[in-house]
């Protein structure tokens, strides 16, 4: 059961780790907010052959100002909650980006 106390945002030893519930599907992509313990984001591709992983990783890569080189989508490749690996930044920078409040899980 995931915990209220985790943050969507964590650092790690290569950068940041992020937490994400995908939506696709959408209209365009965007972040939406929360949704529990992840950074609801709805992307403008299909669930099919990767397109939306894709989108995803051009996402992030564009909002965080890194290559999409630096985006690594590490657990979820075939589900909605995915966990992504973004080099090159901290997670005071993504929280920032994201705007949310410093939280216990991720420290900067």
């Amino acid at each position: 059961m995931p915990s209220s106390h985790l943050s969507p945002i964590q650092d790690s030893a290569e950068g940041v780790l992020l937490t994400i519930h995908v939506q696709p599907n959408a209209i365009h992509s965007h972040y939406v907010g929360v949704h529990g313990d992840a950074l609801k984001i709805r992307i403008a591709s299909p669930p099919v052959d990767g397109a939306a992983n894709e989108a995803l990783r051009r996402f992030l890569s564009e909002q965080l100002a890194v290559s999409m080189s630096q985006v690594t989508i590490k657990i979820g490749h075939g589900a909605r909650r995915k966990r992504v690996l973004v080099k090159g930044v901290t997670s005071r920078q993504a929280l920032g980006i994201f705007k949310l409040e410093n939280t216990p899980g991720g420290h900067s």
